[in-house]
């Protein structure tokens, strides 16, 4: 996990998760999280070999997730 740190609250936030800490915060199966990379809801940046998910990802996935609601309601 890559981290920033906060020197207000010293407390440090994660900035870009690996695959198995993004099922975990979000949730989800491994390859639910997957499948919504191939399908392009689930943005991913690549250092290297490692597939990593921003922090900023998973926001707009959720926040997708809730227009989404708010259209089928």
């Amino acid at each position: 996990m890559v981290t920033v740190l906060d020197v207000r609250t010293a407390e440090v936030a994660p900035v870009l998760y690996r695959i198995p800490e993004a099922v975990q915060a979000l949730g989800l199966s491994r390859s639910v999280v997957y499948d919504l990379i191939r399908a392009g809801r689930l943005r991913t940046v690549k250092e290297g070999r490692t597939r990593l998910v921003p922090a900023s990802a998973i926001t707009e996935y959720v926040a997708l997730l809730e227009r989404e609601a708010g259209v089928a309601r």
